[in-house]
């Protein structure tokens, strides 16, 4: 499984706000996001198979955000 980098969370961080960020930090990031888009992939694909469709669509991505705005999160 393909993981999210560390050292690229740092650049990210610090080329968007000009800061730093430990490698503790830049770790958990990388954690929540990971978490995040298993989460986001897991009702993607679900919502695709309710569909009848083989594959995940931008909708579906959508679907997700907007589950969550309903759901307040």
């Amino acid at each position: 499984m393909t993981r999210i980098s560390p050292k690229r969370i740092k650049q990210i961080v610090n080329s968007s706000f000009g800061v730093k960020i430990t490698e503790k930090g830049a770790e958990r990031i990388a954690e929540i996001l990971e978490k995040e888009a298993k989460s986001i992939s897991s009702f993607a694909v679900q919502n695709a198979i309710r569909n009848k469709r083989g594959k995940v669509t931008k909708k579906d991505i959508k679907d997700y955000v907007i589950r969550r705005v309903l759901d307040g999160k």
